[in-house]
């Protein structure tokens, strides 16, 4: 996955075929929506941009309608979404398609037509000879998940595009702040570079004022209270989420969750696991990792375990009204603050 592909894409002549496939949703249509914006200018695209479904209609329509004249202008755009054929999914049974045709069509592309492959597939097969042919022949795009290098690097390059310019410490707090998503970063960068303004800079103050944390981020910061043992911070974090009106089961959900990562992310690491690994084993963001094995470090296996037991007789309790809600959740911040805090003291002695 390379992360300036879409600014070289525009410098460079734009290619007859495009595979775009990946399982990153917002990669995908910014590289589609690139190379349409690119191609055609906004009023060509509702005569010069035809759309094809291939769980709904045959390959050989799209080809001819690649190979069809455009009424006008020199281009015309033929985005072909969902081709299962290239992966060993076989889609639904009941469209034929003529693979030949299209095999034919990538051996020798019509000069006036972009044919972009759409599908947001993990991978595709390679040994089938279609595959192969189509990416010999065409300019791939694999959008992936961005590890936090590449992250960073979409953030300065987002920034750039908004004339603004963005700090590290900006980069390191917003992804701390708004998480990995691509789409609720995009919408972050974009509010903060209107409100810096043309050729202002975004710097971690900034960032801190204006970018809301998410639930989840509120649920870290929350378990990130407890391993410093700062309770009364702890408190008022969940306090914060109370005068939100979230609910507090939902919460007690999102800590289980965080503190199950806790656990096997430190169990993977003790048998070896590097952060990569574990990340994929785990199916998170190499980002989320490297946070998780911070946190869990301040923990043993069993505290760990013990904490999920805790949530998970708090969500019981909870469900069968045995205790107040609110206070349920303050109890458990506090005996685990306390209970690593005491631990703490051991270990130094």
């Amino acid at each position: 996955m390379t992360v300036n592909f879409l600014g070289k894409m525009i410098k460079q002549t734009l290619s007859p075929l495009y595979l775009l496939y990946g399982t990153e949703t917002f990669l995908l249509n910014e590289a589609y929506e690139r190379i349409v914006r690119t191609a055609l200018r906004e009023e060509e695209q509702d005569f010069h941009l035809s759309v094809y479904d291939c769980e709904e209609t045959p390959i050989e329509t799209a080809i001819e309608e690649a190979e069809t004249l455009p009424f006008f202008g020199e281009k015309k755009v033929v985005v072909i979404k969902n081709p299962y054929f290239l992966t060993s999914d076989k889609g639904k049974e009941k469209i034929e398609h003529n693979l030949k045709k299209l095999e034919q069509y990538i051996a020798s592309p019509s000069p006036f037509t972009i044919v972009v492959f759409l599908g947001s597939y993990e991978k595709l097969d390679e040994r089938k000879k279609i595959t192969k042919q189509l990416m010999n022949e065409a300019k791939v795009f694999v959008a992936s998940s961005l590890n936090e290098k590449e992250l960073r690097q979409w953030m300065e390059e987002r920034a750039h595009a908004n004339e603004v310019a963005i700090t590290e410490e900006a980069k390191k707090t917003l992804l701390q702040l708004a998480g990995t998503n691509l789409m609720s970063l995009a919408n972050e960068l974009d509010k903060l570079s209107l409100f810096v303004g043309h050729q202002g800079t975004i710097d971690g103050e900034t960032v801190t004022m204006l970018v809301s944390r998410t639930l989840e981020q509120n649920v870290f910061v929350l378990v990130e209270k407890v391993v410093q043992r700062k309770v009364r911070e702890a408190l008022q974090v969940f306090g914060d989420l109370m005068e939100h009106n979230e609910e507090p089961i939902k919460i007690v959900a999102l800590l289980a969750a965080q503190f199950r990562l806790l656990y096997q992310v430190k169990w993977l690491n003790a048998k070896g696991y590097g952060q990569q690994h574990i990340a994929s084993s785990l199916k998170v963001h190499p980002f989320r990792v490297k946070l998780a094995m911070a946190q869990s470090g301040l923990f043993s296996e069993q505290e760990l375990l013990d904490i999920i037991h805790d949530l998970a007789e708090a969500d019981y309790q909870m469900k069968t009204g045995v205790l107040d809600k609110r206070l349920l959740i303050e109890l458990l911040l506090v005996k685990w603050s306390k209970a690593n805090e005491t631990n703490e003291q051991s270990f130094v002695r």
